[in-house]
């Protein structure tokens, strides 16, 4: 049987924990060494983790492997989404990109700049929300800040659209949907309206950056 504890990396099996052949035991400390470990070799190797970091990494990895207990106690539902949410520059991106690599044997996610989808509506138009109101997992990068988009002539808030449509597969279907921000509550209220909102507090968990957390880009 495949051992989930374990993930060879560029030659290198890092343990993440034992396995029993039913549970794996995740341990922390390994869990971090690991995604160092991979962070290096996806985005360079002046990738680091950083210790005022710690007790947010520590949600997300309970996340991530789905420790119930764990997550209750953090007050985070597994089987909602992440709202990860930071100053810029913070590591939000990365750490979405990363942290999905931890439980390689769950359903993954795809990371997709909301700019990104708000310029395919411009060219391809309606087909758009279409495409991402589907069953996939994704995470919604840089929310809030991509422009409106328009298409022969109206204007659609484009994210706040397909918002709407991953909380129906949520309901339906449990899809789970994840993104990054650098806007607080107010600012997601003033840039989506009040419904979409109050839908985005039943389709996310709110994971956040001390707001004075260190722009690690400098």
């Amino acid at each position: 049987m495949e051992n989930p504890s374990k993930i060879e990396e560029g030659g290198v099996t890092y343990s993440l924990g034992t396995f029993d052949g039913k549970q794996v035991f995740y341990d922390f400390p390994k869990i971090l060494v690991y995604l160092e470990a991979k962070g290096k070799r996806l985005f360079g190797r002046d990738f680091t983790l950083h210790e005022e970091d710690g007790e947010m990494l520590l949600k997300l990895s309970n996340y991530f492997i789905r420790d119930h207990e764990n997550c209750e106690k953090d007050g985070i539902d597994p089987d909602k989404g992440i709202l990860l949410t930071g100053p810029v520059g913070c590591g939000k991106t990365c750490l979405m990109k990363l942290m999905r690599h931890i439980a390689p044997h769950q359903r993954q996610y795809e990371v997709i700049p909301a700019r990104n989808i708000a310029f395919s509506f411009n060219h391809i138009g309606f087909k758009t929300i279409e495409d991402y109101g589907n069953g996939m997992f994704y995470c919604f990068d840089d929310l809030g800040v991509e422009p409106m988009g328009r298409y022969y002539g109206k204007d659609c808030n484009v994210m706040g659209e397909i918002l709407i449509s991953r909380h129906e597969l949520f309901q339906r279907h449990k899809v789970r949907t994840h993104a990054t921000t650098n806007l607080n509550s107010d600012e997601l209220e003033e840039r989506y309206g009040s419904r979409v909102r109050s839908r985005m507090r039943q389709m996310f968990n709110l994971i956040a950056f001390d707001k004075d957390t260190t722009d690690k880009r400098i």
